[in-house]
């Protein structure tokens, strides 16, 4: 009997010195792994920090990527708003905005963007020196455009502000014929419309 509780008392001894190293060696690999798994989780955290923070450029933090890399300069335009007076819907109408550059470095139109698909403006891609003048060509197409309309042009630039607003106006007579096709056309699809139900 005491020899069995002797051969027990060294298997639990055996064991427990076993279970001592086990865990002196897990401790050696786990914190390894631990160190290079916040490494990695850094890594990922400094890119997508990086990500975002071109994203925010893209989507028009262009303050920051304009100041950072060119110095600003000053435009002044000869007007800021022109009113085509009354048209005919489908017209195509077009105007030229005068611009000087009236700072001390060189003008960098660096985006000129309508606020709808039918606004389309045409800026100088070179850069303006101080003192030169410029021009941006506007094109509104008036075709399904109706009454009073009024759109911009957003000039973005080195400037300060960064970003300078064009305003174009239109009085659109309706197209008689227009209507009435886009009247036939509704009517012809309430008709249709009806007969699927039926």
């Amino acid at each position: 009997m005491i020899k069995g509780i002797k051969i027990l008392l060294a298997a639990f001894a055996l064991s427990i010195t076993f279970a001592a190293c086990t865990s002196e060696a897990q401790n050696e690999i786990s914190k390894p792994l631990a160190d290079a798994k916040t490494k990695v989780e850094n890594t990922v955290k400094n890119a997508k920090e990086q990500i975002s923070t071109t994203n925010d450029k893209k989507k028009g933090d262009a303050k920051v990527s304009l100041s950072a890399d060119r110095p600003a300069t000053a435009i002044t335009f000869s007007e800021l708003e022109h009113h085509f007076g009354t048209i005919d819907e489908g017209d195509k109408v077009e105007h030229i905005f005068t611009f000087k550059n009236t700072g001390n470095e060189p003008l960098i139109l660096e985006k000129c963007k309508g606020s709808c698909g039918c606004t389309v403006p045409t800026c100088p891609k070179e850069p303006i020196m101080p003192g030169a003048s410029g021009e941006i060509k506007v094109i509104f197409n008036s075709r399904g455009k109706k009454n009073h309309q009024e759109k911009r042009v957003t000039i973005t630039a080195n400037t300060e502000p960064i970003q300078t607003v064009l305003k174009i106006i239109a009085d659109v007579t309706p197209d008689p014929e227009a209507a009435a096709k886009a009247a036939a056309k509704k009517a012809a699809a309430k008709k249709a419309a009806a007969a699927e139900k039926k």
